[in-house]
């Protein structure tokens, strides 16, 4: 009768573990298990410059979302975005592709506009700013191009 105390206890112990593991590794990827909050925006760039899906987008350094995904539509990177239920992006918001650092990793910025005028859920952001491509830059430097 003890051994089977044991067991039923060890069980028990096994199984926490298993959601403690399930819990940390679903909040230290943020993942959204219970529905999905937010709205979605889409803006289109030249090219995604290094960009990837589950980036931060932020405003003025603050996290209002994550890049949800990233498609070719003509030619073009389509950005798709998840953006914080609290927060309306004015109609000539900016959406830049930039890098944390000298050779960080790629985030969306956004500059929020003056208009009254706000992007609806499904929308698109018009105005956007491509990724400067550090290659390129050195380049045209290097020989004269500058």
């Amino acid at each position: 009768m003890k051994r089977g105390g044991l067991e039923v206890v060890v069980g028990v112990f096994l199984l926490l573990g298993i959601f403690a593991l399930g819990w940390i590794s679903i909040r230290l990827g943020q993942m959204q298990v219970l529905g999905v909050s937010g709205y979605t925006v889409y803006a289109d760039f030249p090219t995604a410059g290094g960009l990837k899906e589950g980036a931060s987008v932020e405003i003025a350094g603050v996290k209002i979302g994550r890049v949800e995904g990233i498609s070719l539509i003509d030619y073009q990177a389509r950005v798709a975005m998840r953006i914080d239920s609290g927060v309306e992006l004015q109609e000539d918001t900016i959406a830049s592709i930039k890098t944390k650092g000298l050779i960080g990793e790629k985030y969306m910025r956004l500059s929020p506009g003056a208009s009254d005028e706000i992007i609806s859920p499904g929308g698109k952001i018009r105005e956007t700013e491509p990724p400067i491509d550090l290659e390129d830059l050195i380049g045209n430097i290097i020989f004269g191009k500058f």
